[in-house]
Formats: structure tokens, C-alpha cells, sequence
């Protein structure tokens, strides 16, 4: 599986374009914003998109989906749907955050734990990895040893809980339970920031280091 970041809005949020090298078709992860410029980025990569896939429902993350969705006719994949009430107020997070206006959108496909997403000829497994949000997805591509997982974790941190329904000790409990499982040369690309691999945080970040 190939893969590019793109880090959209002024939130700087890590939306990746994932692809199936065989086939050409892709994903965009986490289109929160500037739609133009992550179509112009499919289209420099030759990509099909042919769906997108949303880890959680914070604006930064989700307030582009719906018009990528209906710029290309994409059917969306995510998240959990204890995040749908995230969702829902869409319009009214655009406003608190200072964004440009945000649509609601319903997924066409809500996923639970252990649910697998296909992107061309490449399949990746759901983890539902709640704390940050009750309704977060992580994406784990096996093969590549690649994992999208939002704002769960980051290099050197971890993701807010000082939301509504956030809950730093499910955070912490995501992290290590679903996350190191999968081992420590799994990389990772977050919601915000460069990458890391769960070895290296298992090591070094103090939130959640052995």
C-alpha cells in the first residue's frame, strides 16, 4: 500500500491519500478540508479514488467529506457510530473552530471493531479505539506494517479528551490494548505531525511508554 499525507485546513490535519499499487484505486482518509487541493493531489498520483474513510467526527477531520463525497460520487466508510452525534454538529464545530462551513453526512458504511475496509485489491482492519472521541477507528494496513490512527496517538503525545464524551483513561486503555498489540515496527501516520512507530512511543512518549 502506497501512501501520501496531506496536511489540510489551518489545523494542519494529516489527510492521507492511500492507494493499491496494483490497481490504481484509492481512499482518502480524513478529508477535512480543502477538497481542491486533495482531488489535485489524487489526480498528480493517478489515483481512482473510490471511497473515503473517516477515523472520527472532529471537524478537522471530517468537514470535507461530504462535498469530496458528492465531488466524485464516493461512498464513505467511518466511523464507529458513537461518533455520529460528532457528525451531526458538523456545522456548528466549523463555526467554534474558525472553518470554512461544513456539511453533515451520513456514512454510507458505519464500522465497528474487527470490520475490514477494502481499497482496491489491499484490505486494512478496523479497530474501534475510543478516548479521544467514544466513536474513533484506527485503520491497519498488515502488509505494510501501516497504521492511520487519527488522533489517538501521536509522536511524542496523544490525542485530547477534554471533549464531550473523551475519556483519558479509555484513551490510554486503546492505546495499549488494540494499538501495541500489533507490534512495534508498525508505523504510523497521525492526525497531526510526523510519524512514528509504536516502538518508538513505547519507549520515549511519556503518556504511554512501557
Amino acid at each position: 500500500m502506497k501512501y501520501s499525507i496531506l496536511p489540510v485546513t489551518p489545523l494542519m490535519q494529516n489527510c492521507s491519500l492511500i492507494w493499491c499499487e496494483e490497481t490504481m484505486k484509492g481512499a482518502a482518509v480524513d478529508p477535512g478540508g480543502d477538497v481542491a487541493a486533495i482531488l489535485e493531489r489524487a489526480d498528480e498520483k493517478g489515483i481512482e479514488l473510490e471511497k473515503i474513510l473517516v477515523t472520527h467526527g472532529h471537524v478537522d477531520h471530517a468537514g470535507g467529506v461530504a462535498e469530496l463525497a458528492e465531488a466524485r460520487g464516493l461512498p464513505i466508510e467511518g466511523p464507529h457510530p458513537d461518533d455520529s452525534f460528532w457528525i451531526d454538529g458538523m456545522p456548528q464545530q466549523a463555526v467554534m473552530f474558525g472553518l470554512p462551513e461544513a456539511r453533515v453526512f451520513t456514512p454510507d458504511r458505519w464500522l465497528a471493531d474487527g470490520d475490514t475496509v477494502s481499497v482496491g485489491k489491499i484490505s486494512l482492519r478496523v479497530l474501534h479505539c475510543p478516548g479521544h472521541t467514544p466513536g474513533h477507528v484506527v485503520f491497519f494496513e498488515e502488509s505494510s506494517r501501516l497504521a492511520l490512527v487519527g488522533d489517538v496517538l501521536f509522536k511524542g503525545s496523544i490525542g485530547r479528551t477534554d471533549f464531550p464524551r473523551g475519556d483519558h483513561a479509555t484513551l490510554i486503555n486503546s492505546i495499549r490494548e488494540k494499538l501495541w498489540p500489533l507490534g512495534n515496527d508498525v508505523t504510523f501516520i497521525p492526525g497531526h505531525g510526523p510519524n512514528s512507530t509504536f516502538g518508538e512511543e513505547r519507549k520515549r512518549n511519556p503518556f504511554v511508554a512501557d
